[in-house]
């Protein structure tokens, strides 16, 4: 063989040999982008499984709350408010120990303080007569036995944090551990998990017995 012809062989081979490696090497780029491409999709439902399953378990929820407020709540006593006056006074609400049988504490509504209560939370005990003018403007003043553990008084901090219209605070003698009150309508509960808590919000908060929905529950007394 001559020089000339062996020298084209040898460039056949190199060019063979170049496109064999560069064949390879594009499969191994196509193989390595595969599988970037599934890691990556892998994260992805990873992540948004769960958060599909969080969203739809808070839907199922909140839809469950919606339809145990379109209905009476169970335990809930309606009053009868027969003024509602602005007083610079104090009010003789009535005590547990002073009490006619079936008063309810706290009060649902009444003659009140001109300033309001801002809604929030509240470590120690508030004046009545700031709350219940709270209550005329929509509130839900949710009260708890001063002894409650620290994990309850938590979960209704995390409400009153959540709720611009809901107020809570610490209150003696009441009937059970946590109550819930509105203008006109209160509840008594087991605790502050009590499955009844939060279609009562659902349905009082600004609810169509308050005599001025929409007033601010901010500009008042208090943090």
């Amino acid at each position: 063989m001559s020089a000339s012809k062996k020298k084209g062989v040898d460039k056949n081979e190199q060019r063979a040999q170049i496109a064999q490696i560069r064949a390879a090497q594009a499969r191994a780029d196509r193989r390595h982008k595969v599988l970037i491409s599934l890691i990556v999709t892998g994260v992805v439902l990873a992540l948004a499984v769960p958060t599909a399953i969080v969203i739809v378990n808070a839907q199922r929820d909140a839809e469950a709350v919606e339809q145990a407020a379109s209905k009476p709540i169970e335990g809930e006593k309606l009053v009868d408010v027969p003024s509602a006056t602005h007083v610079t006074q104090d009010i003789p609400y009535e005590t547990a120990s002073a009490a006619p049988e079936g008063t309810l504490l706290p009060p649902t509504g009444g003659d009140h303080d001109p300033v309001l209560q801002n809604c929030g939370y509240y470590a120690e005990p508030v004046r009545t007569e700031n709350v219940v003018h709270s209550l005329e403007h929509g509130a839900v003043w949710v009260t708890y036995r001063p002894d409650l553990d620290d994990a309850q008084i938590a979960t209704l901090r995390d409400l009153a944090e959540a709720n611009p219209y809901l107020l809570v605070s610490p209150f003696e003698d009441l009937a059970s551990d946590v109550v819930a009150t509105a203008w006109g309508v209160q509840v008594e509960l087991d605790s502050a998990n009590d499955e009844r808590l939060k279609p009562f919000l659902e349905r009082y908060l600004q609810g169509e017995q308050t005599p001025e929905p929409g007033a601010s529950c901010q500009g008042g007394v208090g943090a």
